[in-house]
């Protein structure tokens, strides 16, 4: 496999952090990959460039291949959940008109209630994708009343300034350059709703990673090598310079860093922990059970069958694959492929093939429980 080269699509956000890092790094180099990163301005475009076969692999909101999983997003080909890249890094913010007509936030259900009532029967919501985090994220929080908006994340801020929206979530650090235009108020962290919300995931057509299994297994042992060095003390800041490059995020380093580190002001605090996690706490781990929890609240959205989609869901996140490919890198590997999502309220201890592994907060801000369906 020396030298062989690989084309994966990216959007220009922090959490694409991991597969840049892992070719500028020298994580992909390590493992013969010569890895080609094709930048896209917006889920659409990066749709179309795995669509076309343009590229192998890509940067991918996880409702977006759950959605094509379920068959509500056709012209996309069917697609593989190889990995998660990341959980968190989303951030909540209104314009600053509505900013000004709410009362001090003191928790995530009386902040709901709060927005519900300066923002009127139906706020508009801009969000990246229509099938993303940040929308079920927001329904979540919000519940079903709310218009949902489609804005690439880095016209989220002319979005606001032209009053298309009323509210936003966005990943980082675009929720943050909205702040510094003066244009928008960051109100929340992502993980004020959901302790650990999956936000991207690796992703390939169908088929591709058994087809081209040393490929596969080269990509995604350098990219989880490369979401283990992100999260190691003191790297972040390193990143930070990588990232704001002309050729990836083009953003000042100072922006990015901020958007990497959590330095973010909030005005209702977040939970303790980190913004944004690409590697502890099992964080890479392609649970089917969050697959299946992504499946039913899609399902709810609009209006579907939950089990159906929950199973849909759920096959497409493919832990054999994980499990077979990342032992050679080391990694600690949970017992199970499913759990009760929701439950965990402080950092847990789970069964491991290696001992013991931790494993991050997952609950809900209203103590929503998800029980899968059985396989």
């Amino acid at each position: 496999m020396s030298g062989k080269s690989l084309r994966l699509a990216y959007v220009p956000l922090t959490d694409a952090a991991p597969v840049i890092i892992a070719r500028e790094m020298g994580f992909a180099a390590s493992e013969g990959v010569a890895l080609d990163l094709v930048q896209a301005r917006s889920w659409a475009l990066l749709r179309d460039f795995l669509s076309a076969g343009t590229v192998e692999a890509a940067h991918m909101l996880a409702p977006m291949a759950v959605a094509r999983a379920m068959g509500l997003q056709a012209s996309l080909p069917p697609v593989e959940v190889l990995m998660v890249l990341s959980h968190g890094g989303q951030v909540i913010g209104t314009s600053t008109a509505l900013a000004r007509d709410l009362p001090p936030l003191t928790g995530a259900a009386q902040a709901a209630d709060a927005i519900r009532s300066a923002a009127g029967p139906r706020p508009r919501v801009g969000v990246p994708f229509a099938f993303s985090t940040h929308a079920l994220l927001m329904g979540r929080w919000l519940g079903r009343g709310i218009e949902i908006r489609t804005v690439p994340p880095p016209l989220m801020a002319e979005a606001l300034a032209r009053g298309e929206i009323d509210l936003f979530c966005v990943g980082e650090p675009w929720g943050t350059v909205a702040a510094e235009a003066g244009v928008g108020a960051i109100l929340a962290s992502g993980r004020s709703i959901w302790a650990a919300p999956p936000e991207k995931v690796l992703a390939a057509r169908a088929g591709w990673a058994e087809s081209r299994p040393e490929a596969a297994g080269a990509l995604m042992r350098a990219v989880w090598r490369a979401g283990r060095w992100l999260d190691q003390r003191g790297n972040r800041e390193v990143a930070a310079e990588i990232l704001a490059r002309p050729e990836y995020l083009g953003l000042p380093v100072e922006t990015v860093e901020a958007s990497l580190t959590g330095r973010t002001a909030f005005a209702l605090p977040p939970p303790p922990g980190p913004f944004i996690t690409f590697h502890d706490g099992g964080a890479s781990f392609p649970w089917r059970s969050t697959g299946a929890l992504i499946g039913a609240q899609l399902a709810q959205r609009f209006d579907l069958p939950q089990e159906p989609a929950a199973h849909a869901g759920a096959a497409i996140f493919r832990t054999d694959l994980y499990r077979r490919h990342m032992r050679a890198a080391g990694a600690d590997l949970p017992g199970a492929s499913m759990k009760i999502e929701g439950t965990l309220t402080h950092p847990t201890a789970v069964a491991s093939e290696r001992g013991t592994m931790i494993l991050a907060p997952d609950r809900f801000f209203d103590g929503w429980i998800f029980d899968p369906p059985v396989d």
